[in-house]
């Protein structure tokens, strides 16, 4: 009998948290042989399966995919109350088992440890509770992250907090707490691990649309500033042509001054529902490598988001429950009707570079061919 993975989406707008569980047995990695090639550790991809049930030896062959296009990194996505639901006893089954295939197929990992999730803060254990910024403990944040660095030393970033500018964008008395606590956790966790490089992410398309730069500029903490894209407007329409989404991420560099930029999360819809197609998902593949190879010197790193679609219907951003926490998406830019959650819904179930059934789409070949024209 097959071992089955258990996939559960978790997300605020882009921001999607694709957790493995173990439903029985012990995990062991399909013996597949990785061919090694050239890849480029500042190119990334969110890897993802297409259902949220897989076997061991699908998700082997999903990793093994992605890194045959010749990307260097994968972001895997980590709560803190999955990681350590009783204080100082750590639950690993989930990491170990997507750092496994990140390690096997020799993929850099950007760390998604979420202090902030959008307007969501954490979700914390439960042996935590519900903790303002203000009171949020520095000494528990850094122990956490030094146990999970120390366990797996593939992971050279890591995003503190998500689509930071929904967090503070009602909240402005509350950045300087925030920044007290991103500076206290920075410099031990550097102490510790010197090698490993820590900022914010930021949703660009909202910080442009709600007029949030000086949010962005605040908060310009740690070794670089992130930033997710999608290109769309308040409702979650399509409303940007590849050039201008293009022209959208060269502000980038403006917004993280004196720091590194880096693209987290960037995606492109092909549904029709929200405005989009797989010529344009196509085309904008295109630009945003012209982008990334007339900016490299300038990038921590450039992630593409997502590898393959989801069913429609499975990409519910309605109030969802992580462990006892729950993230809310009401006014976190892409708004609280359902007319614009139906749309986001849309965006994102459609925004992989192969459909539901495992079919490359147009995008997945340029996408490809962009990477052997870098390496």
């Amino acid at each position: 009998m097959d071992k089955k993975i258990l996939g559960v989406t978790v997300g605020v707008a882009v921001v999607i948290a694709v957790v493995i569980a173990i439903a029985a047995g012990v995990l062991s990695i399909p013996d597949t042989e990785v061919i090694p090639q050239k890849t480029n550790d500042k190119i990334g991809l969110v890897i993802n399966p297409p259902t949220q049930s897989v076997t061991l030896q699908d998700l082997d062959e999903i990793y093994s995919t992605a890194s045959e296009s010749g990307i260097g990194r994968s972001n895997v996505y980590l709560f803190w109350n999955l990681v350590e639901p009783e204080r100082g006893e750590y639950d690993w089954q989930y990491s170990d088992a997507l750092m496994s295939f990140n390690k096997k197929n020799d993929l850099k990992v950007t760390l998604y440890f979420s202090i902030i999730n959008g307007e969501t803060l954490g979700p914390f254990p439960s042996w935590i509770g519900n903790p303002p910024i203000q009171s949020l403990r520095e000494d528990r944040v850094v122990s956490v992250l030094d146990a999970i660095l120390s366990r797996y030393d593939i992971i050279d970033t890591v995003i503190l907090a998500g689509q930071t500018e929904s967090q503070f964008r009602y909240h402005e008395q509350n950045i300087p707490a925030y920044k007290e606590l991103f500076t206290g956790v920075y410099d031990q966790i550097k102490e510790k691990h010197p090698d490993v490089k820590i900022g914010n992410s930021f949703a660009l398309h909202q910080v442009l649309s709600k007029n949030l730069r000086y949010i962005v500029t605040d908060l310009d903490v740690g070794d670089f500033v992130a930033f997710s894209y999608s290109p769309v407007d308040v409702l979650n329409e399509m409303v940007k042509t590849p050039q201008q989404a293009k022209e959208d991420l060269e502000q980038i560099f403006d917004l993280a001054g004196e720091k590194k930029a880096a693209i987290f999360e960037i995606s492109w819809s092909t549904s029709d529902f929200v405005g989009g197609s797989e010529d344009s998902q196509t085309e904008f593949v295109g630009k945003s490598f012209e982008f990334y190879t007339e900016n490299e010197s300038e990038l921590e790193f450039f992630t593409w988001y997502r590898q393959y679609d989801k069913p429609e219907g499975t990409c519910s951003f309605e109030a969802q429950d992580i462990g006892e926490s729950k993230l809310e998406i009401g006014g976190s830019g892409f708004g609280s009707s359902e007319h614009v959650i139906e749309r986001l819904n849309h965006y994102v179930c459609n925004a992989g570079l192969f459909d539901e059934n495992g079919n490359p789409k147009p995008s997945w070949n340029e996408f490809k061919n962009q990477i052997q024209m870098i390496n």
